[in-house]
């Protein structure tokens, strides 16, 4: 078996010193690195409204002259707070819908709204004006990512449906009749990472600390480089941004204020706050995602990045990093869903700091400790939805994260036994990873229940 990105046969496995990695293992990390690592415009759920609206109308044939949106919960959690790219400064589920169906590009994923015009923006805004055009739903079942859209025109009926990825089609009909199989993963094709293949949470059971730490040194870094650079260019763009004009209530920018940016952890949360206060209200400027999420993406890697720059990091260096950052977060959100009540900013933090670790030469043992301080201590941490208090819940997140490993530098780590603390890194994260995914399963049913009763 060659590597899925290119084909390219392993001579031999990879030793890390007393652990190897076999070549299916070094494989999957690659695809996962692929198809993870994607570039979205705005926050990923009413994005993957609009660029399932966008599907319905090239199914359909052309603009619908009626729109029905059902979605699951955790679906409209994360679309009523933040503003739609593109639609001029508006928020809501009918918004992502019909500015997807007016504007958007149904070949681009997640970034089916990065070309909408003026003109777009007009459209919507008229046919926002007739309610009876869109209608929107819950839908039921236990699918926490869950989109289903039905266009209507000319006498004929679309139907696309999202379940499970942001961009995964499990259903496409033109009046009743199945017009294409399952999409094939955006990451691979928009990366050319090959012809999919194994299923992205099938190829995720591969993950673990150990072996990933031992890929991050190891692996060819042209295999992943191109996803890894787009991370780079991306992010550091919209915490520019962010950092330049006012967005939500400027949470970077206070970090900054408050820190005089001279000191290096001070200016790392910044950077990464001032990513999300931009994207969460609406910048148009597209960012590499990390396990279904903008804001995970950019807490994942604005950190690594910073301390790369203050500490003189080769680039290469700072490249492997990122895939240590990247990968250990995308390991703690497998156990988590794509989507609950746990908000991701605490796994992203906890990688993101795991690979400042790896740019600092610490290995297996104070980064998994960094793993289990950080978990234990604020994992659990509540998602109510996307909006521009996600910046300062990334802010608080890394700050723990950045003492969690402090505190293991000088000794100190949280015990087996201690509240969801195990025996090793790989049970608690599990434990946490329980916690999040079934047991707070009911405080999401009731974050819903209050943000709709209005």
């Amino acid at each position: 078996m060659g590597c899925g990105a290119c084909g390219k046969p392993l001579e031999k496995p990879i030793q890390q010193g007393m652990r190897t990695i076999n070549q299916d293992t070094y494989n999957a990390y690659v695809r996962i690195i692929h198809a993870e690592l994607v570039p979205a415009t705005g926050c990923t759920e009413p994005i993957a409204i609009a660029y399932c609206a966008a599907k319905a109308r090239q199914v359909l044939g052309a603009l619908p002259e009626k729109i029905s949106v059902d979605c699951s919960g955790n679906i409209i959690k994360n679309v009523k707070g933040v503003v739609v790219p593109g639609s001029g400064g508006l928020k809501g589920i009918a918004v992502a819908a019909v500015l997807g169906a007016v504007g958007g590009d149904p070949d681009r994923g997640l970034d089916a709204l990065a070309h909408v015009t003026e003109e777009h923006r007009k459209q919507t805004a008229e046919l926002l004006k007739d309610k009876s055009f869109c209608r929107c739903g819950i839908l039921g079942g236990d699918d926490s990512l869950d989109i289903a859209v039905t266009a209507e025109g000319g006498g004929h009926t679309a139907l696309v449906k999202i379940r499970g990825e942001h961009t995964h089609i499990v259903e496409m009909e033109r009046d009743g009749v199945s017009v294409c199989a399952a999409d094939a993963q955006i990451g691979e094709a928009q990366y050319g990472a090959g012809p999919a293949g194994d299923e992205p949470e099938r190829l995720k059971e591969y993950l673990n600390v150990g072996d990933i730490l031992a890929f991050a040194d190891a692996v060819d870094l042209e295999l992943v480089r191109k996803p890894l650079e787009a991370q780079i260019e991306a992010n550091s763009n919209i915490a520019l941004e962010g950092l330049k004009n006012d967005y939500g209530v400027r949470v970077g920018k206070a970090l900054l204020k408050k820190g005089c940016g001279g000191d290096l952890t001070v200016r790392a949360c910044a950077l990464a706050a001032a990513g999300s206060d931009a994207r969460m209200s609406g910048c148009p400027m597209p960012v590499v995602i990390n396990s279904g999420s903008g804001n995970q993406g950019l807490t994942v890697s604005l950190p690594v990045l910073e301390y790369a720059r203050g500490l003189n990091a080769s680039h290469d260096k700072l490249l492997r990093a990122l895939i240590v950052s990247n990968l250990i977060s995308i390991h703690q959100k497998r156990f988590l869903g794509n989507l609950s009540a746990y908000c991701g900013a605490t796994s992203a933090a906890c990688g993101a700091v795991c690979g400042v670790a790896y740019l600092q030469g610490y290995g297996y043992e104070a980064i998994a400790n960094t793993i289990t301080n950080t978990i234990t201590t604020i994992g659990g941490m509540v998602c109510d939805g996307a909006k521009p208090s996600c910046a300062a819940k990334i802010a608080s997140a890394l700050d723990t994260a950045f003492m969690a490993f402090d505190l293991q530098r000088d000794g100190g780590v949280f015990a087996p036994g201690e509240g969801l603390v195990r025996a090793d890194v790989e049970k608690t994260i599990r434990a946490i990873g329980r916690m999040g995914r079934d047991g707070m399963k009911s405080t999401d049913t009731e974050i819903l229940g209050i943000m709709l009763d209005d």
